[in-house]
C-alpha cells in the first residue's frame, strides 16, 4: 500500500506557554507525511523555495518519504507563525507568507500514478 500526500510545507515560528521556537519545519503534508511514514510508504507532491535546504530534505528522506515530487521553486518557502493560547488547544495565526506556495500548481509524478491512496492536506481551495 502507499499515499500520497499533497499539500503545504512550510518553516513555521510558534509561541506556547512553555517558550518559542522559530524556522522549524512545519506544513500539513510534512506532519500528515511523517506520521504516515510509520505505517506505509508515503509520497509527497509540494512546492518548496531556495532556502529549503538538505538539512529540512533529510526529515522525509530519513523516513523513507518519496521526495521526488517536490517542487524546488524561485522564492521563499511558505511561512507561518502563530501563538498557542494556555490551553494549548486554541491557536492564533500571528502571520502568513504564502511566498512560492501561493502560486503553487500541483504536479503528480509519472513515477506516482500507481498509488492506492490521496490525502489533500491543507491547500488553497482551488486546486
Amino acid at each position: 500500500m502507499s499515499i500520497l500526500v499533497v499539500g503545504s510545507i512550510a518553516f513555521d515560528d510558534v509561541t506556547s506557554p512553555s517558550g518559542s521556537v522559530k524556522n522549524i519545519l512545519g506544513g500539513a503534508a510534512t506532519y500528515f507525511s511523517l506520521a504516515a511514514s510509520y505505517f506505509t510508504k508515503v509520497r509527497v507532491v509540494g512546492v518548496v523555495g531556495e532556502d529549503f535546504g538538505p538539512e529540512q530534505e533529510k526529515v522525509f528522506t530519513s523516513r523513507s518519504i518519496d521526495t521526488r515530487g517536490l517542487e524546488r521553486a524561485k522564492g521563499k518557502t511558505f511561512r507561518w507563525g502563530g501563538s498557542y493560547m494556555d490551553n494549548l488547544n486554541e491557536a492564533k495565526t500571528d502571520y502568513t507568507d504564502l511566498n512560492v506556495f501561493e502560486t503553487f500548481q500541483p504536479r503528480i509524478p509519472a513515477e506516482y500514478e500507481d498509488t492506492e491512496f490521496l490525502f489533500l492536506a491543507n491547500i488553497q481551495p482551488t486546486l
